[in-house]
């Protein structure tokens, strides 16, 4: 049975939506970006509702300034008490779970990974963590690794190579986009790749990171996690890639590849 909630969040109004199942570990969603909770295409409801269908409860929400929820919309970073009322509200709510998995998207990925520990989660699930930051010089080219993937792409190709013979490729971007993906840039300790390998490292849950494989954001995560800084994660985290470029797992293949893991993990 799926219902409505809400709970309280620094004098806000946060909405919820429970499926209630009997399982003794739920699975707390955190919506990405600005979306609702019920995600990209219904992504995030439709896996609520397989969730709760195999015997784990699931809670949603929204956090604050999002959808129905009241307060002001102030980024990933500023919800750190939102996760941490969130998962108190999913113990309330449903008082019979003992352990509770926490899943997140992009940038939700990446404020689990900031904010778990001051929450009651016992295990993340992260998709395409957000690790993408504004560029000093308003360039809006895409990450390096993913400019990198696409041109090794492009050089497979025939046709392609044939276009940049004939004139067929704008030399300038081409040139631009190169650049881009040849310079390694340096991560200062306040970077968000810098604080997310800090929050990893120091993470005392499990941790199972799924990617992507064609995805921007998953391309830049995935060059970031060879770093060094991302060495003490490496040896504890589980990364596993999908064969997609969908960002949000869209396709019905990617759909059940990710909702095959995460009821693996939620029935450990």
């Amino acid at each position: 049975m799926r219902r409505l909630t809400h709970f309280p969040c620094a004098g806000k109004t946060l909405a919820a939506t429970l499926d209630e199942a009997p399982g003794t570990t739920g699975l707390l969603i955190v919506s990405g970006g600005n979306e609702i909770r019920i995600g990209a295409h219904r992504g995030m409801a439709e896996l609520a509702a397989t969730i709760g269908a195999a015997g784990h409860p699931v809670f949603r929400y929204d956090r604050r300034g999002i959808g129905d929820s009241s307060g002001e919309n102030n980024g990933f970073e500023s919800t750190a008490q939102d996760i941490s009322e969130a998962a108190a509200a999913f113990r309330h709510e449903a008082p019979h779970i003992t352990r509770i998995v926490a899943f997140g998207n992009c940038d939700a990925a990446s404020a689990l990974i900031l904010f778990h520990a001051q929450a009651p989660i016992d295990a993340l699930i992260l998709t395409n963590p957000w690790t993408i930051e504004p560029s000093a010089d308003g360039n809006d080219l895409p990450p390096a690794a993913a400019i990198r993937s696409r041109y090794l792409e492009k050089l497979k190709s025939p046709r392609e190579l044939l276009r940049l013979l004939t004139g067929g490729v704008n030399i300038r971007k081409l040139i631009s986009g190169l650049a881009k993906a040849s310079v390694k840039q340096s991560q200062p300790p306040t970077s968000l790749p810098a604080r997310l390998a800090t929050s990893l490292a120091a993470a005392k849950v499990p941790v199972t990171i799924l990617l992507a494989e064609r995805d921007n954001t998953a391309l830049a995560f995935a060059d970031h996690w060879k770093n060094t800084a991302f060495a003490p994660a490496r040896s504890t985290a589980t990364l596993t890639t999908c064969p997609t470029d969908s960002h949000s797992f869209a396709r019905p293949a990617d759909k059940a590849w990710l909702t095959e893991r995460v009821i693996d993990i939620l029935s450990k």
